[in-house]
């Protein structure tokens, strides 16, 4: 099963929320979500990476937090899944110029590049996106608006919103974790 069909899987399957379907096409048809990167160059830096780290996200979310008692299976994978969706139509594809160890010559490569046409901010242009097919209930707006944790621009440019929506909403805290793990303990710089 390609990236692609799983994600495709796990959003039929646990989400049906009155807009989901509508959503789930835009993003399929006017988008490059599942063959977008996930960033210019570090993790999921190629083809299918942004499809990837979600996938990868979600069995993070899911298999470290999720008790069954306790929470939505909905939520857990409208939060893993979309989190990212900002970056969607975000990078532009390109070359540079590196330097090849072997023969000392420069070589061009394949690369990415922001090109940022609704320059809204990461995790609440995400929620955003989402918004604009379907409703999102306020823990997991606020999760996925604040699932960048300390490296979200707001918070290094002074806002303490962030410690608050942690404090209240455990589940900002979850998907923050597993968004971590998945980046940096998953997946690997440039690929």
């Amino acid at each position: 099963m390609t990236d692609r069909e799983e994600f495709l899987e796990i959003f039929r399957t646990h989400v049906t929320r009155p807009g989901s379907e509508k959503l789930l096409d835009w993003m399929d048809s006017k988008t490059d979500f599942f063959s977008a990167p996930a960033s210019t160059r570090f993790h999921g830096a190629c083809e299918g990476g942004l499809c990837a780290h979600s996938l990868n996200v979600y069995r993070v979310l899911h298999g470290t937090f999720f008790t069954p008692d306790e929470d939505s299976e909905e939520t857990f994978a409208i939060c893993a899944l979309l989190h990212d969706l900002c970056k969607a139509n975000f990078y532009k594809k390109g070359t540079r110029n590196v330097k090849n160890e072997a023969t000392g010559q420069w070589e061009k490569v394949p690369s990415y590049s922001v090109e940022d046409m609704f320059p809204y901010g990461h995790g609440e242009k995400s929620v955003f996106l989402i918004e604009r097919f379907m409703k999102l209930k306020v823990e997991e707006a606020v999760a996925i608006r604040w699932h960048m944790g300390g490296f979200d621009d707001a918070v290094r440019g002074g806002s303490f919103a962030l410690s608050g929506a942690f404090e209240k909403y455990p589940l900002a805290v979850k998907l923050h974790i597993a968004d971590l793990e998945a980046t940096y303990l998953l997946e690997q710089r440039g690929e």
